[in-house]
């Protein structure tokens, strides 16, 4: 069994195993448990009470986080030539179509979301083989496939994440990053698990949120109160 770090052992007694803490609670614990030197990513876990695999029991959505995600999020907009002038004032890194249609079937997916328009889809829809498993295909759910692209691209940077729930019944999502307040922290774990509890399918029996988790990239997890979110 391999020795804890100094600074393993100085966190390591912060977290109770077994307990539940409240949301506010676990919103400061995260960061004094967090010992990494690089500005760590804060991560959800929620477990819902559904069958994924029936088609009426998906739970996927879109938030915005009041405080932004933290992370630089690089944006390709693949738009008809009249919509790349508002798509680049509105923050998009990359504006186009046909060029990026050819990068992307060479092989380039260095970007983290992709935005495009219905009339577009056309060409974008053979990429699926590759940007699928990437998770970076455009969906209407997600408010990727837009008339109004340069609206979704402001969101996206402001801060607006997609998520849908694994085929274990678990969401998972970074929320923010260590070097924010507890308060930012907890405002925008707030903001994300309302929205799970609101996209809750009506075929869905039992208790819905099971179990709730945060932690940092490197850090234990700390066991959340779904009742302290309500």
């Amino acid at each position: 069994m391999s020795k804890l770090t100094k600074n393993q052992k100085s966190v390591a007694d912060k977290v109770e195993a077994g307990k539940a803490y409240s949301l506010k609670e676990a919103s400061e614990l995260v960061k004094e448990i967090t010992t990494t030197k690089f500005d760590a990513s804060v991560d959800l876990d929620v477990r819902l009470g559904v069958d994924p695999r029936k088609a009426n029991q998906m739970v996927r959505g879109v938030v915005s986080l009041p405080n932004g995600t933290g992370k630089v999020t690089r944006v390709l907009c693949l738009c008809t030539p009249d919509a790349e002038a508002a798509a680049k004032e509105a923050g998009a890194d990359y504006v186009g179509l046909d060029e990026y249609v050819e990068k992307i079937k060479g092989g380039w997916t260095d970007v983290d979301v992709i935005i495009t328009m219905p009339s577009c889809m056309g060409k974008i829809g053979p990429l699926g083989r590759v940007l699928g498993p990437r998770g970076l295909m455009p969906n209407p759910k997600s408010g990727t496939v837009t008339m109004d692209v340069a609206k979704a691209v402001k969101e996206v940077k402001q801060g607006k994440i997609d998520f849908k729930v694994d085929k274990t019944g678990i969401i998972h999502a970074s929320i923010g990053k260590v070097s924010f307040t507890p308060e930012q922290i907890y405002q925008n774990a707030k903001e994300f698990i309302s929205t799970v509890i609101k996209l809750k399918p009506s075929t869905a029996k039992g208790t819905y949120v099971k179990s709730i988790f945060m932690s940092s990239t490197m850090s234990k997890g700390v066991k959340i109160d779904p009742k302290s979110v309500e």
